[in-house]
């Protein structure tokens, strides 16, 4: 218990004392207000991913109390590939490290990591498109996200619009620049279907939605629509 409360006060001053104001002063991005999320038992966040802010950017936008409660879904190669590197994202990001090539057993999949820490009781956050794209690009959604909502059909996911985020600090970049990015939530949806195929068209259709409408577009589209 004593462990559990000092990981929940180091997440708290790490992303609503630190991140939050690095990331909204110097960065320059508008959070969204999304207190509604405490209404909700559990919800997966689900996001287009284009930049390494992309996580810290959702984490620090979380009401303190939800912070402990949410875990990351990140690449156990990446972010687990030492033995540091993964206690330290453990702790202070409180992240679900999964196998992305496929190789493991059962019991250690992906998808069986991510339901049963549902069943423990954790909200999850993950990027449907399994890794970082280009800048204001959206790649294909993995099916993963639809079994994962057919098996557990009382959980309900939220669709998040990143804008931005990839032009601060895109893909193969160290560098992060100011940038006028934002983020936008939908609502808080249950799948439609025990049919993933037809979860992933649910899916599919809200971020095209969301695409059209927030993408932030570059001067030459502009200047075609006038």
């Amino acid at each position: 218990m004593k462990k559990r409360f000092l990981q929940a006060t180091s997440m708290t001053v790490l992303f609503k004392g630190f991140i939050y104001w690095i990331l909204k002063i110097f960065v320059g991005i508008q959070y969204a207000d999304c207190s509604f999320l405490k209404k909700e038992k559990q919800f997966i966040l689900i996001a287009n991913h284009n930049s390494h802010l992309d996580t810290l950017s959702l984490m620090s936008s979380l009401p303190s109390e939800l912070l402990p409660k949410v875990k990351p879904v990140a690449a156990e190669d990446y972010f687990g590939n030492t033995k540091l590197k993964a206690a330290l994202s453990n702790y202070f990001f409180n992240t679900l490290l999964i196998n992305r090539k496929g190789n493991t057993g059962k019991e250690n999949s992906a998808l069986d990591k991510m339901l049963q820490a549902l069943d423990d009781g954790y909200s999850l956050l993950l990027f449907p498109e399994g890794t970082r794209g280009e800048p204001e690009q959206m790649g294909k959604l993995k099916s993963g996200i639809a079994r994962l909502l057919v098996q557990r059909p009382n959980i309900k996911y939220v669709p998040v619009f990143l804008a931005g985020m990839g032009r601060s600090l895109p893909k193969g970049e160290m560098i992060i620049l100011p940038y006028n990015a934002n983020m936008h939530f939908g609502e808080p949806s249950v799948a439609c279907s025990s049919d993933p195929h037809e979860v992933m068209e649910q899916i599919e259709n809200e971020f095209h939605t969301m695409m059209e409408k927030f993408r932030i577009k570059d001067d030459d589209e502009e200047d075609e629509e006038e």
